[in-house]
């Protein structure tokens, strides 16, 4: 588990690996409005913050538009990479889905933007609606415990699920609010939002795919995984998000948690390069668990 004595010792003997000079993103994504029925078509705007829209419901996870991942307003992880959505071209967005507080998830300044543009749901673990209403006690939230779920209509229910991992926004609240992943139970197939997590014995994502039987995709973390002494608890690298893959029946996938905030010691191409050569060490077609990039968007099959 991570303390303040493993951040100060990390901080003193960190060895970061290279990152390039900020680039502006290759491809900015306009998504459609809605997008109907079964298909299910998705985006990556950045870390892990993915725009879903199927069911012609539009589904951010984790958003943040934020220029820092940070409490402060100078101070703490900057935004090397650009939204691969821009704010203004955002669809309505219906569904808001939190899965922990820490501060490259739970961005408050990008809640209160969506919030008063569109009014969307907002669902979280337990714990975290007290964190936005601190800040702005007119956002709805609702909250579930593990193994809860929510019907939000269009035959689509959110169900949350375990995961190994933490949450604090300081020193002095750790682990006072809940985190987790999230499944999407819709008519088309059950989608996976991991949110972050550490591996462990991979019994969270086996028992997920026991639950729910079969998942048509998923999103998994791939960043921010070196040293491992630091991070293994709490994030999986490139390989054992192959091994979670596997766990959840192969379905199609792509990785998220990277390219944006530099919040460990792996260089910048490091998690995309690992990826693939895990899935071929490992057997798995990399045209169902690939990375996208900033910007892309992804038509998913059905099967």
């Amino acid at each position: 588990m991570i303390s303040f004595y493993k951040v100060l010792y990390w901080k003193m003997t960190s060895k970061r690996k290279h990152w390039p000079a900020k680039k502006k993103n290759q491809l900015v994504d306009i998504p459609p409005k809605r997008v109907e029925g079964n298909q299910l078509r998705v985006s990556f705007v950045g870390h892990s913050t993915m725009l879903i829209q199927t069911q012609s419901l539009n589904i951010l996870t984790d958003p943040i538009w934020s220029d820092r991942a940070s409490p402060f307003k100078y101070f703490g992880p900057a935004r090397y990479s650009d939204p691969g959505i821009a704010f203004e071209n955002l669809p309505p967005i219906d569904l808001i889905l939190i899965s922990h507080n820490h501060y490259d998830h739970l961005d408050i300044q990008t809640i209160e933007k969506i919030w008063h543009k569109d009014r969307p749901r907002i669902i979280t673990p337990l714990g975290n609606d007290s964190i936005i209403q601190s800040k702005n006690p007119s956002i709805q939230v609702e909250t579930l415990d593990w193994h809860q779920a929510i019907d939000v209509g269009m035959d689509v229910s959110i169900h949350l699920t375990p995961a190994q991992h933490w949450s604090a926004r300081g020193f002095s609240d750790k682990n006072k609010a809940l985190w987790g992943a999230f499944v999407i139970s819709t008519s088309g197939g059950n989608i996976y939002f991991c949110g972050d997590s550490g591996y462990g014995d991979g019994n969270t994502f086996r028992e997920a795919l026991k639950q729910f039987g079969s998942f048509r995709f998923a999103m998994l973390p791939i960043g921010a995984y070196e040293p491992r002494w630091f991070t293994e608890y709490v994030h999986m690298n490139p390989e054992e998000a192959v091994l979670a893959y596997k766990d959840l029946g192969e379905p199609y996938a792509t990785a998220m948690h990277f390219l944006t905030f530099r919040l460990a010691d792996e260089g910048f191409d490091d998690p995309s390069r690992l990826l693939k050569e895990a899935c071929k060490k490992l057997g798995v077609n990399q045209e169902r668990f690939h990375t996208l990039k900033l910007g892309e968007s992804w038509m998913v099959p059905e099967s």
